[in-house]
């Protein structure tokens, strides 16, 4: 019987893993490390946060994205992005030296049961523990418009899932959407020789000032501070406050978990896309259909107007949506039992647990709850050290039977394979 099940190996997992670890938990992660980053992004995309708010987190601060860099020889400078390639490697570092062995096998399933919890692997085996942290990142939760649903990904994708972008050289490709997904895919296939447009809902493209320089006078910094998410009071707070976010009303809560930090793209893909990239602001689809060669989409306007237009493939980078139903690894009966908010993500209480007793939740999924930088991952070094403390004050209230409980501060015996430093 394992304290702790972490499914999941991302920023958010890695982070969780590295701190029960150091707190003493019998645990075992699971996952392969940074699977979305190797594999979901297109190679030439930069990280949009700042380097120095997008260190996975450990207990003692060692391993930070800097460090990294400065190992492997590269920069790690305010207002400099760093390629997600870079990013991906050093969460590898990052789980090499912060974590125990991660097991790469995918948790196909759990349930809920007298004690805590059965997790099924891939291959059959069967583990139990008194608590799991999900920590499964964005892919569950895809989101594409109602009208291309149903479609074959010969002709319709999300842009999460794409590593590659060479097979649509010399193709038209429609992209929607108006955030950073959207504006860097686009600029990318048009840099290879894609036609490519845009397709974005708003009436114009938003974009992303250049930060302001790290040195620069108090009065200046006082007025806007620097956060994990950008300049100004209002993103210091959502970076650096989750939890009193957390005490916020309700509809407050789900209103700036909505609109806060909404789709924009980074000032240094600008010039990527203005005068490059065709670009159709105030439309959406509304209707899709296939035709020879590709599809046919139906498009309206914000005044009603109606266009159509053919393209050989859509690109949906229409973002994601947290939603309890789409947790599809959890067992029918648990994930019914799970309470939700207003827009279906899943509650969970100050230490992320949610209403099931010992399941823990991280990430997207917590955004309703604790603000926009559960979207990001800065809001990892938040969430691992508050749920690994809420599985702690889990594991001492409910323990199992012939388990002692773990008293405060003192620590247990470490999973299998110790931390390597």
């Amino acid at each position: 019987m394992y304290d702790l099940l972490v499914v999941g190996s991302g920023p958010y997992g890695l982070s969780i893993a590295s701190h029960a670890a150091e707190a003493g938990l019998k645990m075992r992660v699971f996952g392969r490390p940074m699977a979305s980053w190797r594999d979901n992004m297109p190679r030439g995309m930069f990280l949009k946060s700042e380097p120095w708010a997008s260190n996975l987190s450990d207990p003692s601060g060692r391993w930070r994205l800097d460090a990294y860099c400065s190992e492997q020889g590269l920069s790690a400078r305010h207002a400099q992005p760093i390629p997600v390639e870079a990013f991906a490697a050093y969460g590898l570092w990052f789980a090499r030296h912060a974590v125990p062995d991660v097991d790469e096998r995918m948790v196909t399933r759990v349930t809920a049961g007298p004690g805590g919890f059965t997790a099924v692997t891939d291959d059959g085996e069967e583990l139990h523990t008194r608590a799991v942290a999900l920590a499964v990142g964005v892919m569950p939760f895809v989101e594409v418009p109602a009208a291309l649903r149903g479609l074959h990904m010969s002709l319709v994708t999300h842009s999460s899932h794409h590593s590659d972008l060479a097979r649509f050289r010399g193709k038209d490709v429609t992209v929607i959407g108006g955030g950073q997904a959207a504006l860097e895919t686009a600029a990318l296939l048009a840099e290879q020789g894609t036609r490519v447009r845009v397709l974005a809902r708003a009436d114009g493209l938003r974009w992303n000032d250049v930060p302001p320089a790290w040195e620069r006078p108090w009065w200046q910094s006082a007025r806007s501070p620097h956060s994990g998410l950008g300049p100004g009071w209002r993103n210091w707070f959502y970076a650096e406050r989750p939890g009193l976010f957390r005490r916020l009303p309700e509809a407050t809560r789900s209103r700036i978990a909505t609109t806060a930090l909404g789709p924009a793209g980074a000032w240094w893909v600008r010039d990527r896309v203005e005068g490059v990239v065709e670009v159709l602001p105030g439309h959406e689809v509304a209707a899709a259909c296939p035709v020879p060669g590709g599809l046919r989409l139906e498009t309206v306007s914000r005044e009603g107007g109606l266009r159509t237009l053919e393209t050989h493939h859509v690109i949906a980078a229409t973002g994601f949506k947290g939603r309890c139903d789409r947790l599809g690894l959890l067992a029918a009966e648990l994930r019914g039992s799970l309470a939700a908010l207003p827009d279906g993500s899943p509650m969970v209480g100050r230490d992320f647990e949610s209403s099931h007793p010992g399941l823990f939740l991280a990430g997207l999924v917590t955004a309703s709850g604790f603000g926009p930088a559960m979207r990001f991952v800065h809001g990892a070094t938040f969430t691992a050290a508050t749920l690994v403390r809420g599985v702690r004050r889990r594991l001492r209230t409910t323990p199992s039977a012939g388990t002692v409980p773990v008293p405060s501060g003192s620590r247990r015996a470490t999973s299998p394979s110790p931390v390597r430093h």
